[in-house]
């Protein structure tokens, strides 16, 4: 049984559930933060309950229809893009806080729980969730995980994985399954691990425990101004360096200082080329001389001016401006292009004015602004979509960065994913062999492959195509020193 009219006739069945399909409506769920790639699905379902939700997916088993999950639609790959020939399941009705287990610092919460209501909801407990991804205030707790999402304070409280105690999965089948859980430690695989970035493709997220983490005494937050965005960077490991592992540490350009300045008015200097953004936690001590270390550590680097944030509300203003780089560069480019890729941090420099040189061959501008003290780039590429060849010519160029991040060591994603974005660079970073791997586990937990089909992990076949066409593809194997083949 195949076909939208068929599909429909199955689902409509289902009670506890809403099913979209005039395609008016469909066009709400064609494309996720990607928007330069679009698909209808034959249809969109909304399930109420956990039981609706399993006859869906039962359903779409038994008759081979492919599945794919979304939460808020927020991601930036692709990864929840529909397929046309199967049903988008939208999660999000689950968006309880089913129990907040305050002597263990423990939450657990549905799927469409945005990330920022986590943090709300334990704040009168002076608790937080530590994964702030920019988007925090509309992405949800399931997407996270489908993504393994980082944000500012992930290099010191680490990724969504890191502070996810359990989660209950439901499988290609429609079976729900526990893993992990209040224990720190669970006998056999590590299958937490496993499901955290696994883009939907080996179950569909109904229930998440997540850490939580007792508010620092005290924070400061320090922005300092460079000359020049390699002295910027070079400033970030040798911080690090020095021992001193910030809250977080991201990095802001020219334009993108600009842009941010212009929308929220944070306060950033207009006369630099660069800022790092640099957030102290701990204790009052411990923070009182961890600012002066790194004041004068900065400055010892080059940094031509500090501005130290303590009250809160300055650095909250401060932390405005990063957070609202990427709408404060919309307001400046008809369209842009956000990639993500992550690099080892002494590679930073050389990365940054390689992706300058290329600005200027593709004619596009770029702003970068990204998570500096992890290494997760995102720089964003300016182009406009009316203008004939300009996306091309956007998307050409975000694959020479990727393919520039494996060439100097580092990987083509930190956070955002693969979906179908990247699925052509895996075929760079990844060989045959490891590829063959991935399919394997794929097959292990949805032998019919249903779920999120042709996202993520490329076929073979399709590497194979790919590296016939495209010249400048490379092995990662074949790399013998970070910057030889630029």
């Amino acid at each position: 049984m195949s076909g939208p009219e068929a599909i429909t006739n199955l689902l409509k069945r289902i009670p506890d559930a809403s099913i979209i399909d005039d395609p008016n409506r469909l066009r709400v769920y064609e494309s996720d933060g990607l928007t330069a790639k679009k698909q209808l699905p034959a249809l969109v379902a909304i399930p109420d309950t956990v039981a609706a939700l399993q006859q869906i997916v039962r359903t779409c088993y038994q008759h081979a229809i492919p599945v794919v999950a979304r939460g808020a639609g927020t991601g930036l790959s692709g990864g929840a893009m529909p397929h046309p020939r199967g049903v988008l399941v939208s999660l999000a009705r689950f968006n309880r806080i089913l129990e907040v287990d305050e002597e263990n610092l423990l939450a657990r919460i549905e799927p469409g729980v945005t990330n920022l209501a986590i943090s709300d909801a334990v704040s009168h407990l002076d608790l937080f969730y530590a994964p702030d991804p920019s988007s925090q205030v509309a992405c949800t707790i399931g997407g996270n995980v489908a993504e393994n999402s980082g944000g500012v304070h992930c290099l010191k409280y680490g990724l969504t994985v890191h502070n996810v105690r359990g989660l209950k999965i439901l499988t290609a089948e429609g079976d729900i399954v526990s893993v992990g859980g209040v224990e720190y430690d669970q006998q056999g695989f590590d299958l937490l691990a496993l499901l955290h970035g696994s883009e939907g493709m080996l179950g569909i997220v109904i229930e998440v425990t997540v850490n939580l983490i007792a508010n620092p005494a005290s924070v400061a937050v320090l922005m300092a101004g460079f000359d020049t965005c390699a002295a910027a960077a070079d400033a970030v490991g040798s911080l690090i360096g020095q021992g001193i592992i910030p809250a977080g540490l991201e990095l802001m350009d020219r334009l993108a200082i600009q842009a941010a300045e212009d929308f929220v008015q944070a306060g950033y200097p207009l006369d630099v080329e660069a800022l790092l953004l640099c957030e102290l936690d701990g204790s009052d001590d411990d923070v009182l001389e961890q600012v002066n270390l790194v004041e004068q550590h900065l400055r010892k680097c080059g940094a031509v001016s500090v501005t130290v944030a303590i009250d809160a509300s300055e650095r909250a203003r401060l932390w405005q401006g990063r957070k609202a780089a990427f709408p404060a560069v919309g307001r400046i480019s008809p369209d842009y292009y956000c990639m993500d890729g992550t690099i080892p941090r002494k590679q930073l420099a050389e990365v940054l004015d390689r992706i300058t040189v290329l600005s200027t061959e593709y004619g596009l501008r770029v702003a970068n602004v990204f998570h500096a003290g992890d290494g997760n780039l995102h720089p964003l590429i300016l182009y406009d979509a009316n203008v004939s060849g300009e996306l091309a010519a956007a998307e050409a160029f975000g694959a020479e960065i990727l393919e520039l991040c494996v060439a100097v060591g580092g990987t083509i994603t930190g956070e955002h994913g693969v979906g179908v974005e990247k699925i052509d660079q895996m075929c760079i970073q990844f060989s045959d062999h490891e590829l063959a791997v991935f399919h394997g586990v794929k097959r292990a937990f949805d032998i019919k492959g249903i779920l999120n089909p042709g996202k993520a992990v490329p076929t073979l076949n399709r590497c194979a195509e790919f590296g016939a066409m495209h010249v400048h593809s490379i092995q990662a194997s074949e790399v013998e020193s970070g910057m030889e083949r630029f």
